[in-house]
C-alpha cells in the first residue's frame, strides 16, 4: 500500500458513508419533488433515512471506541 493512505476508524467510515448516502437521498427527494415523481421522491426519503441511521451508528461506535481507551 502507498504510504499516504491513512487508516480510518470504523466509526469515521460509517459517519462519512452515512452522510454521503443521506445527501444523495435528499438530492433524489428534491429531484422527485421537482419532477413530480413520487417514486423518486420516495426512494430519496428512504435513502436519506438509511444514511441517517448509518451516520448515527457511526456516532454510537465512536462513543464506544472512546470508552475502550
Amino acid at each position: 500500500m502507498a504510504s499516504w493512505i491513512i487508516e480510518m476508524k470504523r466509526s469515521t467510515k460509517n459517519k462519512a458513508k452515512g452522510a454521503f448516502i443521506e445527501a444523495k437521498g435528499r438530492t433524489k427527494e428534491a429531484a422527485g419533488r421537482a419532477t413530480r415523481s413520487q417514486r423518486l421522491a420516495g426512494t430519496g426519503r428512504v435513502e436519506a433515512a438509511q444514511g441517517r441511521v448509518q451516520r448515527k451508528f457511526g456516532e454510537l461506535q465512536e462513543e464506544f471506541e472512546d470508552t475502550e481507551d
